[in-house]
C-alpha cells in the first residue's frame, strides 16, 4: 500500500503481485503526506488563534484608553485585562470535556460563534461590568478553541510532520501580534476620540472568527475519533475518500480494536496523571510569566522609560514582536519535528530562565530601554520558539484519543489561571518588589517550568496511537 500526495490519503489499486493491506484509519493517517488539505485546515484553525493573540494583546491598550476614560482602579483595570483569560481557563476545561463526548466539528464551529458575540459585546459595552462580562464570554470561546483546533489538527495530520502542522496553527497568533499593535498605532494616529478607539479595537476582533464559522462547519469530524470512539471506521474512511476526492479505499480499512478509556479510569491511571501534572504544570508556569508580563507590558516599559507615551510603548512593543517573536515562530515550525517537541520546550524554557534572571542581577539593564528591549525581546525569541508553541503541541499527542481533548482541556485551562495569576499578581508584585523583583519571580517560574517538562514523553516521530499507549 503506498501513500499519493492528492490529498489526506491514497491506497493504490493492487497489481497482480501485490495485495491490497487493510490498514486501520490511524495507520493510513500517520503515512498520509502534507497535502492542500492539511494546509487548509491549518489556515481555517490558526483564524481562531489569529483572534486570541489580537483580543488578548489590543486589551493592554484599550485597558488603558477605559481607565482613564472611566477612572477606573487597579483591580478594575485588572478584571478589564483578566476576565477573557478567566473565561479561557473555563471555556478550554468545559469545551474539551464535550468535544470528546459529542465531536471535535460541533464545538469547532460553537467556539467561533462565541468569540464573535464576546468581541461585538465588549465593543459595544456601556460601562465597566458589561464589558467585563463580555469579555468573559470571549474568553470562554477562545479557550474552547486551544483543545479543539489542536486535537482537530494533530488527528488530521501524519506523524513525520504533526509538530509543524500543529505548531503552524498556533503560529497564526504571531499575526494577531503584529497587527493588534498595528491596528491600534493607526487609530492612535487617526485622530479619533479614544472612545472610539478602543471600541473599534475590540470589534475589529470578531472579523477572524466570523470569516471562518462556515468553513469549520463544512470541516469533516477527526477520522481518529469516528474510527476509534465511535466505532465508525467505515464512515471515517469515507469521509476521507471524499475529502482526498477519491483517494482512499474504504474496503481497505479495518476497525480499531483497543479498549477504551472512561473519564474514572482516566483519573485513576497513573501516567494520565503524570501528563497532566506535565502539561498543565508546564502550562501553568509559562503562561503566568508570558501573559503576566506581555499584558503588562506597557506598565513595565513605563517603569523602564517613564515619559513614553502610549504611542512609543505601542511601537516598542510591535518592535519586539516583529523582530524577536515572528523568527521564534518562524524557528518553532520549521524546527520543531527536528528537535524534538519535549526538548525543544526544555530550550526555551532554559533561555527564557536567564535572560529574566540576568535583567534581575544588572540594575542598569531595567533603566536604559535599549538593553531592556534587546534581552526581554531575546527571551521573547525563545518563548515562541519553545514553550508558548510546545505547551499547545504537546497535549494534543500526549493523550488517549477519547480523553484528547479532554486532557488538553486540562492543559489548556489550567495554562490560562495561570495566565489570570499573572495577569493580576504582575501590577501588585511590580508596585511591591520592583520590576528586578518581578523579573526574578518569572525567571524562577521558567526553571519551574523545565523540571514539569521533564516527565513528559517525547512524541515527535511517533505514531499519535503510540504516543497516547505508554507504560500504565
Amino acid at each position: 500500500m503506498n501513500v499519493s500526495d492528492s490529498g489526506v490519503g491514497k491506497v493504490d489499486a493492487p497489481d497482480s503481485s501485490t495485495a491490497t493491506i487493510a490498514r486501520t484509519v490511524g495507520q493510513i493517517l500517520d503515512d498520509a503526506p502534507t497535502s492542500r488539505f492539511h494546509h487548509r485546515a491549518v489556515l481555517i484553525s490558526g483564524m481562531g488563534f489569529f483572534t486570541d493573540a489580537y483580543d488578548l494583546f489590543v486589551i493592554g491598550t484599550v485597558a488603558a484608553l477605559v481607565q482613564t476614560q472611566w477612572s477606573l482602579s487597579t483591580t478594575e483595570t485588572s478584571w478589564v485585562t483578566g476576565s477573557a483569560v478567566l473565561g479561557a481557563f473555563l471555556g478550554a476545561m468545559v469545551f474539551g470535556r464535550i468535544a470528546d463526548k459529542v465531536g471535535r466539528k460541533s464545538v469547532y464551529t460553537a467556539v467561533a460563534v462565541i468569540m464573535v458575540i464576546g468581541a461585538i459585546v465588549s465593543s459595544l459595552a456601556p460601562n465597566v461590568i458589561v464589558l467585563v462580562l463580555a469579555r468573559f464570554v470571549l474568553g470562554l470561546g477562545i479557550g474552547g478553541d486551544y483543545p479543539v483546533s489542536a486535537v482537530l489538527m494533530s488527528e488530521y495530520a501524519n506523524r513525520a510532520d504533526r509538530g509543524r502542522l500543529v505548531g503552524l496553527v498556533f503560529s497564526m497568533q504571531a499575526v494577531g501580534l503584529i497587527v493588534g499593535p498595528l491596528v491600534g498605532l493607526a487609530l492612535q494616529s487617526s485622530g479619533l476620540s479614544e472612545n472610539l478607539t478602543w471600541r473599534l479595537l475590540l470589534g475589529l476582533g470578531s472579523i477572524p472568527a466570523a470569516a471562518v464559522i462556515y468553513l469549520r462547519a463544512r470541516m469533516p469530524e477527526s477520522p481518529r475519533f469516528q474510527a476509534h470512539v465511535r466505532r465508525e471506521s467505515e464512515r471515517a474512511a469515507a469521509e476521507l475518500h471524499q475529502f482526498a476526492h477519491g483517494a482512499v479505499d474504504a474496503t481497505a480499512v479495518v476497525a480499531n480494536t483497543t479498549t477504551l478509556m472512561s473519564p474514572r479510569q482516566f483519573f485513576a491511571n497513573r501516567r494520565m496523571w503524570v501528563l497532566v501534572i506535565g502539561t498543565a504544570g508546564s502550562w501553568f508556569l509559562f503562561d503566568y510569566a508570558y501573559y503576566g508580563n506581555t499584558l503588562s507590558l506597557p506598565s513595565i516599559l513605563l517603569e523602564v522609560s517613564p515619559n513614553a507615551t502610549i504611542k512609543v510603548k505601542l511601537l516598542l512593543s510591535l518592535a519586539m514582536f516583529v523582530v524577536f517573536a515572528l523568527p521564534g515562530y518562524a524557528l518553532a515550525v520549521t524546527k520543531i519535528d527536528r528537535i524534538g517537541h519535549r526538548k525543544l520546550q526544555s530550550i526555551g524554557f532554559s533561555v527564557m530562565a536567564a535572560c529574566f534572571l540576568l535583567l534581575a542581577a544588572v540594575p542598569r539593564f531595567t533603566t536604559m530601554v535599549v538593553p531592556f528591549v534587546l534581552i526581554f525581546g531575546f527571551s521573547y525569541l525563545f518563548t515562541e520558539f519553545g514553550p508558548n508553541t510546545t505547551t499547545f503541541v504537546l497535549p494534543s499527542e500526549v493523550f488517549p484519543v477519547e480523553m484528547r481533548t479532554t486532557g488538553h482541556g486540562i492543559a489548556a485551562g489550567i495554562g490560562k489561571l495561570g495566565a489570570f495569576v499573572g495577569v493580576f499578581m504582575v501590577p501588585r508584585l511590580q508596585a511591591s518588589i520592583g520590576l528586578r523583583g518581578l523579573l526574578v519571580v518569572a525567571g524562577l517560574s521558567a526553571i519551574a517550568g523545565l523540571v514539569t517538562t521533564a516527565i513528559l514523553p517525547e512524541p515527535a516521530h511517533t505514531s499519535l496511537e503510540d504516543s497516547a499507549t505508554g507504560p500504565s
